[in-house]
């Protein structure tokens, strides 16, 4: 893929999406997209790259959502604490984390345009997240006492990545919270669920118009 830079990926971002929220998340305003098709096929084009990630950063996955809500709902969960928004996509859920009162945000994504996303959303609800854009299950999950990750466990090779490098950070006594909607690849064991939440999508991601999104803890194990 032939690289672009940050000016031109913030200008893409601006330009394909609308502001708006969630019915579930009133309070946080993001760049979104209506469809996922013709956005993919505009950032080929627009862009002139070849083999450009799907474009999930456009897109409210209700996994983040239903995090999203949890912390905004539990503030004491990451209060005072640092947190890292895991695979952030839009970054909803680092951005409840800092509206909560954390500590310190980051979120980790390695799509250059969820980058940008992620910046322009902060921006838009007035909070301060940092950003990584390495693949951090390559290394120990250390520095950070809270890990949010929404729908990280729809792809087997991703989700059996993931799930041992979480289950390796709760062993060091981070909390471990995760959003699904039951997806296919969910971990079976460790798992403590906390809530659970309707939410409201699109057949666009996925095929029904609302799903049941529980957030569960992940135990040490």
């Amino acid at each position: 893929m032939r690289p672009f830079s940050r000016e031109a990926a913030l200008a893409f971002v601006r330009a394909h999406t609308v502001v708006a929220s969630t019915p579930l998340l009133p309070e946080i305003r993001l760049h979104l997209a209506s469809e996922i098709t013709p956005l993919w096929q505009a950032t080929e084009v627009s862009l002139e790259v070849r083999g450009v990630a799907p474009p999930y950063w456009a897109f409210a996955w209700v996994g983040g959502q239903a995090l999203a809500r949890y912390v905004l709902d539990r503030p004491q969960s990451v209060r005072g604490r640092r947190v890292l928004d895991f695979a952030a996509g839009s970054g909803i859920a680092g951005i409840a984390a800092v509206l909560a009162g954390a500590r310190q945000v980051t979120a980790s994504e390695l799509d250059p345009l969820a980058l940008a996303a992620l910046a322009l959303n902060a921006a838009e609800n007035g909070v301060t997240l940092s950003s990584l854009s390495e693949d951090l299950t390559e290394s120990p999950a250390r520095g950070w006492d809270v890990i949010l990750a929404g729908d990280v466990c729809y792809e087997r090779p991703m989700a059996e990545r993931v799930a041992a490098w979480l289950a390796a950070a709760a062993r060091e006594g981070a909390l471990v919270l995760l959003g699904d909607p039951g997806r296919a690849y969910l971990p079976q064991a460790g798992l403590v669920e906390l809530a659970r939440y309707s939410v409201a999508t699109t057949r666009e991601l996925e095929d029904r118009e609302r799903r049941e999104v529980a957030i569960y803890r992940l135990e040490a194990r």
